[in-house]
């Protein structure tokens, strides 16, 4: 009945038998709009989206809804995850109408794509203060033919807030990068300030794996030594790895908790999550040496590779929160289910699990370690955890969304390469980069990346949040492995990057490039959340390049998106802890470790460090300055324009790497 048949998206596709007249996002849906002068509903979500899934069933799917939306309106479906620009332009509108957002996102348009009126999830019927969806459609409805004026004000009102709210020019404000500690130091207090000291996390229910919060914690804790700053971050990650949110029999976790205690998760599972989230923990491992965060990591990594992933493609974007229509339903366990599985070792299991025969969800259990941090399993207790995880296997699976995003794909890489070094896994290196031939092979039209694979279908030229992670995780590899091929396709795509997206004016990268739609502000994720915001992907990755390799524009480019946000940097330094780590490879004390030709011994040596401020290179030379005058048999340390003396021997070099911090 609708226009979503032959559309690649997974969540599309779970509406394409909607009696809805749904269009993709087009511009024949525009012209239909226009031609018919109806408004435009434009539904946002994605494949393992609950609340998406729930709205469908009840609105979506019924037909006098259906009827109602085809009369009067022109009905547009979105995948957030393949178009990331509309996402997050709209929401930039539901924020400016309601103060919050989330998905699905429920916005009205006129015809020329302007929003007057928004929401996320609306239900059938008025259930307390929120409005029914009918309701919302009859009021819009006779605001269209009725009041047509105050529509046209209204729209133009918020599309001037979309466009103040994201667009922001260089005020000149001047920030000294080499006072980059000061900036850490009050973003790391402010976060401490706003962390739960008893349950881990930052701020209230709901809870958010907020990994790059973390980790400026954890570099502030490398340079200061703060032992209260080292116990938030070590609550928070036992939390999370003790509660729900961290699935105890599969590996990976789940995208939020939606109580305080990390302990009753929203089931689905992100790809983008595993990737920060492996490497957070790995790099919690490498400054305390936890054996259990490495377990979380390398079960993460585990999780990944079996469930997100066939052999010889890319890996998938996501897990479904449902399976068999309900919500969780894979994951949760009651104790007659476990009796049945386990038989005589039940009570073990049970107690180890914080199971119980009256369940902590709806009469099942989620399972979690009451015992916060303990995560070694005894083998009487991995046997019987093996036991019940081959039992769940058996279950109606959640949905998985098969698409391959370029974005998140580079990041798991990253990961792979970047802790794949840490804790010396050559499988893992390997598997990075295995990953990323399949990305060049597969992933790209001529010399243009494009954003989305699903069964060997191309759709969607790449954003430059796309390009940022691809440049950071071709960097990693070339850490990881000392090839300089990587080193090349890392500055190829640096290049794309500022050719296609950067702001020559006022510096930074817009989401679009200069090739794509242009919708009707054209953004620029700035600010750092769940995810580091593209701006500091891209500036980050660039002043890691540039030192890796001394071209000049790479460096001046991370240093105006660093400029352009000045203001921001010095008055809220928590909101931008991306950029502040960008600084601190600007600044003067960032530093360059160089080991020339196979000196296994020696790259030993950087095994198992967490180096915040260096950039590293062994293996192949380069043909850059931090190359020149290398000789193979030494290891060489430079910081503030002056090298220290070759150093040959591992215990040196190891001594002179413990002096860095």
């Amino acid at each position: 009945m609708n226009h979503l048949a032959n559309q690649s998206s997974p969540y599309l596709a779970q509406h394409k038998d909607n009696p809805v007249d749904w269009w993709p996002w087009c511009t024949e849906a525009f012209d239909l709009a226009r031609s018919l002068d109806k408004p435009i509903f434009l539904s946002v979500g994605y494949a393992s989206c609950h609340w998406c899934h729930v709205m469908a069933h009840e609105s979506f799917e019924d037909d006098a809804t259906a009827s109602y939306l085809n009369d009067h309106f022109v009905s547009i479906k979105v995948d957030r995850e393949e178009r990331p620009d509309v996402d997050a332009l709209y929401m930039e509108a539901v924020q400016a109408l309601t103060g919050s957002g989330g998905w699905p996102m429920s916005v009205f348009l006129t015809p020329t794509a302007r929003p007057f009126y928004g929401g996320t999830y609306f239900p059938p019927r008025q259930i307390g203060g929120r409005t029914s969806f009918t309701a919302v459609l009859s009021a819009l409805h006779d605001a269209w033919i009725n009041r047509r004026n105050e529509v046209e004000q209204q729209a133009d009102k918020v599309t001037s807030a979309i466009s103040m709210r994201t667009k922001v020019e260089n005020s000149g404000f001047n920030i000294d990068i080499e006072r980059e500690s000061d900036f850490l130091e009050a973003s790391a207090t402010l976060l401490l300030k706003n962390s739960d000291s008893r349950w881990g996390g930052f701020g209230s229910q709901p809870k958010f794996p907020q990994t790059i919060f973390i980790e400026i914690l954890l570099n502030f804790y490398l340079k200061s030594g703060s032992s209260q700053i080292l116990e938030a971050v070590k609550t928070t990650l036992d939390a999370m790895c003790s509660g729900g949110i961290y699935d105890h029999l599969g590996g990976g976790f789940s995208r939020y908790s939606v109580d305080e205690k990390w302990l009753v998760p929203h089931f689905e599972k992100m790809l983008y999550d595993q990737a920060k989230l492996a490497a957070i923990y790995s790099i919690g491992w490498s400054i305390t040496k936890n054996p259990n965060w490495k377990q979380v990591a390398s079960e993460t990594i585990d999780y990944v590779l079996r469930d997100l992933h066939l052999p010889g493609q890319g890996l998938f974007s996501s897990q479904d929160a449902d399976s068999e229509g309900k919500e969780g339903k894979y994951y949760l366990f009651s104790a007659s289910e476990l009796e049945e599985i386990l038989g005589g070792k039940t009570e073990a299991f049970m107690k180890y699990y914080g199971a119980t025969d009256k369940g902590n969800l709806e009469g099942s259990n989620i399972l979690f370690r009451p015992d916060r941090g303990d995560l070694i399993r005894s083998p009487e207790l991995e046997q019987a955890r093996q036991r019940v995880f081959e039992a769940r296997r058996q279950r109606v699976p959640p949905g998985l969304d098969d698409k391959v995003i370029l974005e998140w794909n580079a990041m798991f890489i990253s990961t792979l390469a970047q802790i794949g070094f840490m804790l010396d896994r050559t499988d893992w290196i390997a598997k990075s980069e295995s990953l990323m031939h399949f990305l060049e092979d597969n992933m790209r039209s001529g010399e243009r990346w494009m954003r989305i694979w699903h069964r060997s279908k191309l759709s969607q030229p790449a954003f430059a949040s796309d390009y940022a992670n691809l440049v950071d995780a071709y960097t990693r590899i070339y850490e990881a492995t000392g090839k300089s091929k990587y080193l090349a396709d890392a500055e190829l795509a640096a290049h794309q990057l500022l050719k296609l997206f950067e702001d020559k004016e006022n510096g930074g990268f817009f989401t679009t490039g200069v090739d794509q739609e242009q919708l009707i502000v054209r953004t620029k994720d700035l600010f750092d959340g769940v995810l580091p915001s593209t701006n500091s992907v891209a500036a980050k990755s660039l002043a890691r390049l540039n030192k890796l390799t001394d071209i000049t524009e790479f460096r001046n480019a991370a240093t105006r998106v660093v400029e352009l946000l000045a203001e921001g940097i010095a008055s809220h330094p928590s909101a931008f802890p991306g950029l502040i780590e960008t600084m601190s490879l600007l600044n003067s004390d960032s530093q360059e470790i160089v080991i020339p030709g196979d000196q296994p011994q020696l790259v030993g040596e950087l095994k198992g460090r967490w180096l915040p401020d260096a950039v590293t290179a062994f293996g192949e030379g380069y043909t850059s300055p931090l190359w020149t005058g290398r000789q193979s048999g030494f290891a060489y340390i430079c910081r503030g324009f002056s090298c220290l003396a070759p150093i040959s021997t591992p215990n040196e070099f190891s001594d002179a790497l413990d002096s860095l911090l």
